[in-house]
C-alpha cells in the first residue's frame, strides 16, 4: 500500500497574528515530520478522495483550494464566489465526480468534475432559529445510503436540513430539535444568541449507517441525537449514560464496518478535556476508545477507508493522536508550536 498522510484543517481567528500558523497541515502516518501544505489562508475542513487519495479538498476562507499530489501542493479550485468560507464536502457514492461543498454564510455548491470547478446550487431559504454573532454554516453531510439523492446537513447554528433532490433545494428538519430544548431544561443552552434551542440547535457533524438506512444520528452541543423519520423528531441518545463528556463534535461510521461508530465528545468548545468513543452497535451502548490525554476539545475523527486499523483524532490547539493497530497502541503528532483551532481532520 502507497504510504498514508494525515491532515488537519486549521483555523484561527489569531493566524495573521502568528505568522500564518493556520491552512492545511501534512505528515506521515507514522508521524514523521508536519509539513504546511497551504499556508496562505485558513482552513476549515479537509477531505481525501476515498478512491484516489492523490486528491486532497481543503475548505477555506476563501472557497475550495485542491490538490492532484497527495496534498503536496493545493490550488484554489475554479470556485464562483470569494470570501465564502467553506466547511463541509460530500462525495456522490455512485458518481465520485460529482461533490457538495458547504459554506458560510448558509449556501451549497456543487461541483461535476471532482472538484476542478464549482456552481452555486440555489439558496437553501431555511428560517433563522438563532442570531449569532457569526454567519451560519454547513458543517456536515450525510446521504441516505439507500436513496440516491436524500441529503442531510447539520448547521452551525440552526440545527438539521434535508434533500431530496441532491442538494437543489433543503426542507428544515429542526421544529423537533426547538421542542426539545422548550420540554427538557437540561437540553436548553443560551451562550451568544437570543434563544435557549441554542444548544440544540448547535449542529457539528451528522451519520448514516447502511445497517440502519433510514436513521440519522446527529452531533451537537448538547449529545447525540437520532431520528428515525427524516428528521421530523428527535431522540436523546443519552451518550451521557457512557460518558462524562456530552458535546458532541464530530461523529462518524467506520468505512469497513456500519456497525461502528466513533463519537469526538468534550466539555465545551473551548475546553481541556475529551474523549473519543466508539459503538459498536450503531449507537446504542459507547466505550471509551483512546488512551491518550489531550488538553483540548476533540473537534475531528479521521477514519482510514483502506485501513481499518488507521485512525487519528484531532484536539483543538494543536494535538493530533494516532493508532495504526486498531487503538492496542497510540502515538503523539503534536502539531507546531502556535497553531490554534484545528477544525478537521482526515486521512488518506
Amino acid at each position: 500500500m502507497a504510504p498514508s498522510y494525515v491532515f488537519v484543517g486549521v483555523g484561527g481567528y489569531y493566524a495573521s497574528k502568528q505568522g500564518g500558523l493556520a491552512g492545511v497541515f501534512r505528515c506521515a502516518a507514522d508521524g514523521t515530520d508536519w509539513k504546511h501544505a497551504l499556508s496562505e489562508i485558513e482552513a476549515f475542513t479537509v477531505f481525501v478522495d476515498p478512491r484516489d487519495p492523490n486528491l486532497v479538498f481543503a475548505g477555506t476562507a476563501d472557497g475550495v483550494y485542491r490538490s492532484t499530489d497527495r496534498g503536496q501542493n493545493f490550488r484554489r479550485a475554479d470556485f464562483p464566489d470569494r470570501g465564502v468560507q467553506v466547511w463541509s464536502f460530500l462525495q456522490d457514492d455512485a458518481d465520485p465526480k460529482e461533490m457538495l461543498a458547504g459554506g458560510s454564510p448558509i449556501s451549497i455548491y456543487r461541483s461535476e468534475d471532482s472538484g476542478a470547478s464549482w456552481k452555486r446550487a440555489p439558496d437553501p431559504q431555511l428560517p433563522i432559529h438563532a442570531k449569532m454573532p457569526f454567519p451560519c454554516r454547513v458543517m456536515r453531510f450525510a446521504p441516505h445510503p439507500r436513496r440516491r439523492g436524500e441529503i442531510f446537513a447539520v448547521l452551525e447554528v440552526s440545527g438539521v436540513m434535508r434533500s431530496i433532490d441532491g442538494g437543489e433545494s433543503w426542507s428544515d428538519c429542526s421544529a423537533d430539535l426547538l421542542r426539545l430544548a422548550e420540554a427538557v431544561p437540561r437540553l436548553r443552552s443560551k451562550l451568544v444568541s437570543d434563544t435557549e434551542a441554542e444548544g440544540m440547535l448547535d449542529g457539528h457533524a451528522v451519520c448514516t449507517s447502511s445497517v440502519d438506512p433510514d436513521s440519522i444520528i446527529i452531533a451537537v452541543r448538547m449529545g447525540l441525537f437520532r431520528s428515525k423519520d427524516q428528521g421530523k423528531t428527535w431522540q436523546d441518545m443519552r451518550v451521557d449514560r457512557f460518558s462524562p463528556f456530552t458535546y458532541g463534535r464530530d461523529i462518524k461510521v467506520s468505512p469497513q464496518d456500519p456497525n461502528t461508530l466513533y463519537a469526538c465528545l468534550s466539555v465545551a468548545a473551548s475546553s481541556k478535556d475529551g474523549a473519543l468513543y466508539r459503538s459498536q452497535d450503531v449507537g446504542k451502548t459507547w466505550q471509551r476508545f483512546d488512551k491518550v490525554t489531550p488538553h483540548g476539545t476533540l473537534m475531528s475523527v479521521g477514519l482510514h477507508h483502506a485501513d481499518a486499523k488507521q485512525l487519528y483524532v484531532a484536539a483543538r490547539y494543536g494535538e493530533v493522536f494516532g493508532t495504526q493497530d486498531g487503538g492496542e497502541s497510540w502515538l503523539e503528532m503534536p502539531l507546531l508550536q502556535g497553531v490554534q483551532h484545528i477544525y478537521a481532520l482526515a486521512c488518506g
